[in-house]
């Protein structure tokens, strides 16, 4: 039966991140309920290994319908690596409960700006000044890379905020670069927790199979109704965000 709910979970995070992101949302919290006894760091490799495939397959699809720009985005994606390499070491040194009791605010931020301007997201109109574009780029992988490393929930909602709002895409296009730098932050984690044995391999295979059916249906979706499409979609699931991450951090508050 646990196979069955991680697989059905897997295809809706598919079907989320392969939009704006914030698959974790979904899949994480199916992965504890259906191994409850298993260690918090094999249940978060395990997600990572299966969703990196859903990814992978979104930044495919959609590079045949938004164009790309490697000058920009392949320092962006090295810089994600090392702050996902470096985001995970840092949890081995710092706890992130502060991070923790903080993520519910910066995630209402988000919403309020995003709800507040109307146009933002709404065309694309990437910097002029390429030197600065590119700082930015890096500065957005490495800093959101540390995050994905050290905590993680909602990175890829977090590119796609950052790359409308400092680099003027639009959303559609800043859910498609996004996938490439979060391809490359959850590789980076995969590989350290692989090799401290914190993957399930076995499952996989299945959690990889079932993204990947979900990432067909949410590219299909996002390519089809646009930019306009995405940030309804981008603000569901930051509420969402702020409601897990606020419940998370605070389970004693309702109380």
């Amino acid at each position: 039966m646990e196979w069955l709910v991680v697989s059905l979970a897997s295809l809706l995070a598919g079907f989320v991140d392969a939009i704006v992101g914030g698959g974790g949302l979904v899949l994480v919290p199916a992965l504890f309920a259906a191994y409850p006894t298993a260690s918090p760091a094999t249940l978060l490799g395990t997600n990572k290994s299966g969703a990196i495939w859903g990814t992978a397959f979104s930044a495919w699809r959609y590079s045949h319908r938004v164009a790309f720009d490697p000058g920009l985005l392949l320092p962006a994606v090295a810089a994600a690596f090392v702050g996902a390499l470096l985001g995970a070491w840092l949890l081995t040194e710092v706890s992130p409960d502060l991070l923790r009791k903080g993520l519910p605010f910066v995630l209402l931020a988000v919403l309020i700006y995003t709800l507040s301007r109307k146009d933002l997201g709404a065309e694309h109109r990437p910097l002029a000044d390429r030197r600065r574009a590119r700082l930015l780029g890096c500065a957005i992988g490495l800093l959101v890379g540390i995050y994905d490393g050290f905590f993680g929930p909602g990175t890829g909602s977090f590119f796609v905020f950052a790359l409308v709002r400092l680099l003027g895409y639009d959303f559609l296009s800043a859910s498609a670069n996004a996938k490439v730098l979060n391809f490359a932050t959850n590789l980076a984690t995969i590989l350290l927790l692989g090799l401290a044995g914190h993957v399930w391999w076995h499952l996989t295979v299945l959690l990889g199979a079932t993204s990947v059916l979900g990432s067909l249906l949410g590219t299909h979706m996002a390519l089809r109704y646009g930019a306009g499409f995405v940030r309804w979609i981008f603000v569901a699931v930051v509420s969402l965000l702020i409601l897990r991450s606020a419940y998370d951090a605070f389970p004693g508050g309702a109380g």
